[in-house]
């Protein structure tokens, strides 16, 4: 069995990794810890995992070595720390975005704040297996992935991939995430009392995941926006991205250029019914799941193509993409410990 430790293991993107790393076949949760809840149960915090596991929450100065290092802490603090947790984990994956741009000032640039360890950031592949999959099998260090940047960067992938999307047009993506997102923490706007019923725009520009979406899809930064837009939702990401394709492009090379996406990867589903209520995708009945649904409709008089994904936030937009990446680093199958297909309905 291969051990893992969890640090940061109170917020719901801890709670999720050790849900999935309590049913994966090959690891043993060595550690969990949280600087606030030591020595309480796990299960206190995270009660879905009651009669699941007896682990108590350790604090992160008793950490030992393992094979696995998860890092599941707030933006940050991982920069500040990685030589010591290099020390402790032969692997590491980080859910933070401190490692997910390779240039330092590119991540000023987004993060306003000079990054305290520049020369880890070439060290760390960024953690999409639909990116980077064959990186993966050598890494000994793997990045987050930011929700929203996931969402966006496989809304465009069978896009980019195939070669069909004009890049000299604008790419508009409006954003739709559920309040989770925000965190265990959470802050004034995740209140039930200000969640409830809203479709809040709270960042029309500027978002700090459009930097993965640049570094990532290859655009030019002048040349894609993304808007975000809370809505009374728990988990899941909706992107819906406004573009334009190459000239001459129809409906069958999509169709072409996505399924090829489907067939690469088995977490990407295409989803374009022609009747049904789930005709595109809907991150409702993907909670809880690591797939990705994506759709497309075009509009061949005029190559204005709108691209959608759906995920849920928690799962393939971090902690289930954290699980296969570590699949991935170990040289087995990339969908282990991750099989659960969704409930519907919910």
């Amino acid at each position: 069995m291969v051990t893992v430790s969890i640090i940061g293991g109170s917020g719901y993107g801890g709670g999720e990794l050790i849900r999935l790393l309590l049913g994966h076949p090959n690891v043993e949760i060595k550690q969990v810890t949280s600087r606030s809840r030591v020595g309480e149960y796990v299960y206190q915090t995270h009660p879905n995992l009651r009669k699941r596991t007896q682990l108590k929450f350790s604090d992160p100065s008793q950490l030992e070595s393992v094979d696995v290092l998860f890092l599941a802490q707030p933006h940050g603090q991982a920069q500040k720390n990685i030589e010591a947790y290099a020390k402790l984990g032969a692997k590491i994956i980080d859910l933070s975005a401190d490692f997910r741009l390779r240039d330092e000032n590119f991540y000023e640039q987004w993060y306003g704040e000079k990054h305290a360890a520049p020369e880890w950031l070439n060290k760390f592949v960024y953690g999409l297996p639909e990116l980077h999959r064959a990186e993966m099998a050598n890494a000994s260090y793997v990045s987050g992935v930011g929700c929203n940047a996931t969402a966006s960067n496989l809304a465009l992938l069978p896009l980019i991939k195939a070669d069909l999307l004009d890049l000299s047009s604008p790419i508009f993506i409006e954003i739709k995430v559920g309040s989770s997102e925000g965190g265990a923490e959470g802050n004034s706007g995740s209140l039930h009392a200000e969640r409830a019923n809203v479709i809040r725009t709270f960042s029309a520009f500027g978002h700090r995941h459009t930097a993965e979406v640049i570094q990532e899809m290859g655009v030019d930064a002048s040349r894609i926006s993304l808007t975000m837009t809370a809505v009374d939702l728990v988990r899941g990401v909706l992107a819906t991205a406004h573009a334009k394709v190459k000239a001459g492009t129809a409906t069958k090379d999509l169709w072409k250029a996505y399924r090829a996406a489907a067939n690469e990867n088995p977490f990407i589903r295409v989803v374009k019914e022609q009747r049904g209520i789930y005709r595109v995708p809907e991150p409702k009945i993907l909670a809880g799941s690591n797939y990705a649904d994506l759709g497309f409709e075009l509009d061949e008089s005029n190559g204005h193509i709108v691209a959608m994904c759906a995920i849920d936030n928690l799962m393939k937009g971090a902690s289930g993409s954290a699980v296969q990446c570590m699949n991935l680093m170990m040289g087995w199958d990339e969908s282990l410990g991750l099989e659960f297909m969704g409930l519907h309905p919910i």
